[in-house]
């Protein structure tokens, strides 16, 4: 049973500890994490709840979706699983060849 859910558009200053207080007012909270950029290490601005059940995840979106919280609206809905999330495509192929370059051909003798 998933009770994981997604919270976008979250002010910069808001802690986990933020988070976790505002959630638990509708249920158990089991865990929470905002992401951080792996090189600055500043927040990405997103995060995710998990709930200990599907009643509390519900209640939950229904009362912060769209709440203000540090200035910004939130952002709350049922996080998809990650297979479920839509396809960018792969990874970039890489960059073709560059030219005929100087490749022994006749070089210029003729």
């Amino acid at each position: 049973m998933n009770t994981k859910m997604y919270v976008g558009n979250l002010s910069y200053d808001t802690t986990e500890a933020d988070i976790r207080d505002l959630f638990s007012k509708h249920g158990q909270v089991d865990d929470v994490a905002l992401l951080t950029d792996r090189e600055t290490g500043r927040p990405r601005g997103f995060g995710f709840v998990t709930m200990a059940d599907k009643a509390g995840m519900e209640a939950a979106i229904k009362a912060i979706n769209g709440l203000e919280v540090d200035g910004r609206p939130l952002k709350v809905n049922e996080a998809r699983p990650r297979d479920e999330r839509p396809s960018f495509g792969g990874g970039g192929g890489g960059g073709g060849g560059g030219g005929r370059g100087n490749r022994g051909g006749r070089g210029g003798r003729y």
